[in-house]
C-alpha cells in the first residue's frame, strides 16, 4: 500500500454539477457583466455567420460533386489503376475537402475571438 493518498481530480464544471446536486437549491451560470455582453453578442453573431458561410461551402461540395460528376460522364470511363476516376473522386475529393473547411472556418472563428480579447485592438482601432 502506497503512503500517499489518491486524490480525485476533476474539471471546475464537474465541481460545480456535483455541488449543485448535494445543496439542491436552484442554480444558475454566473452571469457576464453589462459591459461583456455588448462583446460576447458580438463575438457570436461574428461566429454565426462565419459558420454559415462554412456551412455553404459545405453544401456546395456535398451536393455539387454528384452535379459535376453527372455532367461529366467520360469520368466514368477513364481509369486509374483499373477504377473510374469518377468512383475516385468520391473517395479522394470530399473528406480532404471537409478536412481543409473545418481548419479554415477554425482559423476564422479563432480569429474573431483573438481580435476580441482584452489588450488588443478591434477591428476599428
Amino acid at each position: 500500500m502506497s503512503p500517499h493518498r489518491r486524490v480525485a481530480v476533476t474539471s471546475p464544471q464537474t465541481r460545480l454539477a456535483h455541488a449543485r446536486r448535494r445543496h439542491r437549491t436552484a442554480w444558475r451560470p454566473p452571469t457576464l457583466d453589462p459591459a461583456e455582453v455588448h462583446e460576447a453578442v458580438r463575438v457570436f453573431h461574428a461566429q454565426r455567420s462565419r459558420a454559415a458561410v462554412a456551412l455553404g461551402a459545405l453544401s456546395v461540395l456535398l451536393l455539387g460533386l454528384p452535379v459535376v460528376l453527372s455532367l461529366a460522364p467520360w469520368l466514368d470511363h477513364a481509369r486509374v489503376l483499373g477504377v473510374p476516376v469518377s468512383w475516385v473522386a468520391l473517395v479522394a475529393v470530399p473528406f480532404p475537402a471537409m478536412v481543409a473547411i473545418a481548419h479554415w472556418h477554425l482559423r476564422r472563428a479563432e480569429r474573431v475571438e483573438d481580435d476580441s480579447e482584452p489588450g488588443t485592438p478591434g477591428p476599428g482601432g
